[in-house]
């Protein structure tokens, strides 16, 4: 896969630069006293092949303007994918009438210039992909073809996908913050669905990186993919019981994703989160360790500045189980009486530390429990921490999968959940704002027949 190819974009990032530099000064010249503007192009294209047949081929190429004024502490925002002069103009003339109608909000207003970025960093985010439709369609033909190789009982497919994403923005605000560039994504899946008998089961996998060369071949995905899919033939229910349960990596990170969610800033301020007042205090096991890394070379969530502009920084969020901070934008940090993360737009690149254990040896950690591969539906209350989700996975015994399970439900509290991790694997999955390996956690509830 050639990791090299000419980008396609329509404007060159000075032309986007120069769109931000005009609505900040029609921002002016209409009387705000402060305005921010992000300026953003993108293009790619998304094939999906099912049964070997091609199902959908899609092209996306957008733009748009986004601009949001202050007056005072009036806010209005307007957008715009029209880059003419008058659309230009009339955007920012929306975004004026409409603060001039809103209620004043006294933490409204852009992020303090003493915090915003001023070091410009290469982060190696783009690497375009210039993959033609008659190869991404080979390579998911290539990918299903893996898995229907695997076994006879592999008999059908929810289709495998092949899709090349590039974008690039310019932002700037009136307190002399202007700074943008272009980012790539590139991602190849495939979704798989064994039967024996009366019974069905499907699994999927899939590889995303910033650059085509990092991706895993579509015969590892489809191959995984499909023994995926054949192991959970033949699941059963469990009886309720209470039990350890190792989260495999993926679903570890959705673990990850509650606490950034009850640690960020709007979940604090409107008091809809079981950590308010929680900072300097043991939210998690002492053996937890959770780091942002916004200046990673080439990872899915790096960057130098924040939605805000402001800089990003290198923190322990958690230490040895200790909560050291939230994830605030500026109009959060401000609700809170505190000073903004960098976060505006979410966390950059947060990274649990493994322990010395692999997949294998955290079967062997958890000796009897269950392994979950797989959660459902949205079971979770951020303001009292409850925890219930349907689940599927495997039970294991003495360190070995012994079946698979389906039609359960685990539940518990985050709360407790977080203080009693027990391990942390070094089978690190990196697909987003989060990397982690599995995650062992002792005595849940799983409730079965």
């Amino acid at each position: 896969m050639p990791s090299m190819a000419k980008a396609r974009f329509s404007h060159d990032l000075g032309r986007l630069r120069s769109i931000a530099a005009d609505v900040l000064k029609h921002a002016a010249d209409g009387g705000a006293s402060g305005c921010e503007t992000e300026v953003s192009e993108g293009y790619g294209q998304t094939v999906t092949v099912r049964k070997g047949e091609v199902e959908t081929i899609e092209y996306n190429r957008d733009k748009g303007i986004g601009v949001t004024v202050y007056v005072g502490r009036q806010k209005g925002y307007a957008s715009t994918s029209d880059f003419t002069p008058k659309a230009i103009a009339d955007t920012v003339a929306a975004a004026l009438a409409i603060a001039r109608f809103t209620a004043a909000d006294e933490c409204a207003g852009l992020a303090e210039p003493e915090l915003l970025a001023r070091e410009v960093k290469d982060l190696d985010l783009f690497h375009p992909w210039d993959v033609s439709v008659e190869k991404a369609i080979e390579l998911a033909r290539t990918a299903e073809q893996a898995a229907f190789a695997l076994d006879p009982r592999v008999s059908n497919s929810e289709g495998a996908t092949v899709s090349s994403q590039q974008s690039q923005f310019a932002y700037a605000n009136s307190n002399g913050f202007a700074g943008g560039f272009p980012s790539s994504r590139h991602f190849i899946s495939c979704a798989i669905i064994a039967a024996e008998g009366d019974d069905m089961q499907r699994d999927d996998w899939y590889a995303t990186s910033r650059a085509p060369r990092r991706l895993a071949s579509p015969e590892a995905i489809g191959d995984y993919a499909g023994r995926r899919a054949l192991a959970r033939l033949r699941s059963r229910r469990l009886s309720t019981r209470q039990a350890p349960v190792l989260f495999e990596a993926p679903v570890a990170s959705y673990v990850l994703s509650h606490f950034v969610s009850a640690a960020s800033g709007g979940s604090l301020y409107r008091k809809a989160s079981f950590l308010v007042d929680a900072l300097g205090e043991q939210v998690f096991s002492p053996i937890v360790t959770l780091r942002e890394e916004p200046h990673l070379p080439g990872a899915l969530a790096s960057s130098y500045f924040d939605d805000e502009g402001v800089a990003t920084q290198r923190r322990d969020v958690v230490k040895d189980g200790v909560l050291n901070g939230y994830f605030l934008s500026a109009y959060s940090a401000r609700k809170l009486g505190m000073t903004t993360t960098g976060n505006a737009g979410g966390a950059h690149n947060l990274i649990l530390a493994p322990g010395p254990d692999d997949f294998v040896g955290m079967l062997g950690r958890m000796g009897t429990g269950l392994l979950v591969t797989e959660v459902l539906g949205h079971g979770v209350n951020l303001v009292t921490g409850d925890y219930s989700q349907g689940a599927a996975g495997y039970w294991v015994e003495n360190g070995e999968i012994t079946f698979p399970v389906h039609e359960i439900t685990i539940a518990g509290n985050l709360k407790d959940m977080l203080r009693n991790v027990v391990a942390i694997g070094n089978d690190v999955l990196v697909r987003g704002s989060r990397q982690c390996g599995s995650i062992l956690i002792e005595g849940m509830t799983i409730a079965g027949e």
